[in-house]
């Protein structure tokens, strides 16, 4: 089987993490048909997920996100191009999220 770890360090909060982790969590649901559980602690937050063909685990804290994910063998020839996809969406949601540059005046 394959593995996919993804690490991303943010400057969110363990708040601002946790509402970026819902909306993943949601467009996993939606796009990928993925089945999404979701695990509260006070330091870190664990988002389970899975569907046929894949499972793991999204670690939330509050300055990184650390997903980790098993391919069952059908999916392992689409390994790169899965992670790049995982990849995608996580920099596209951080990215969002960032406060706008303040111009000097």
């Amino acid at each position: 089987m394959a593995d996919i770890h993804i690490r991303r360090e943010h400057q969110l909060g363990l708040s601002g993490a946790r509402q970026l982790a819902t909306r993943w969590a949601a467009q996993a649901e939606t796009e990928f048909g993925m089945s999404c559980k979701a695990g509260s602690g006070p330091a870190c937050d664990e988002l389970r997920f899975e569907r046929s063909g894949v499972s793991g685990c999204l670690r939330v804290g509050a300055d990184h996100f650390e997903l980790e994910a098993r391919l069952g063998f059908l999916l392992t020839a689409f390994k790169d191009r899965i992670e790049a996809e995982i990849e995608k969406n996580i920099d596209q949601l951080l990215a969002a999220k960032k406060p706008a540059a303040r111009k000097k005046t």
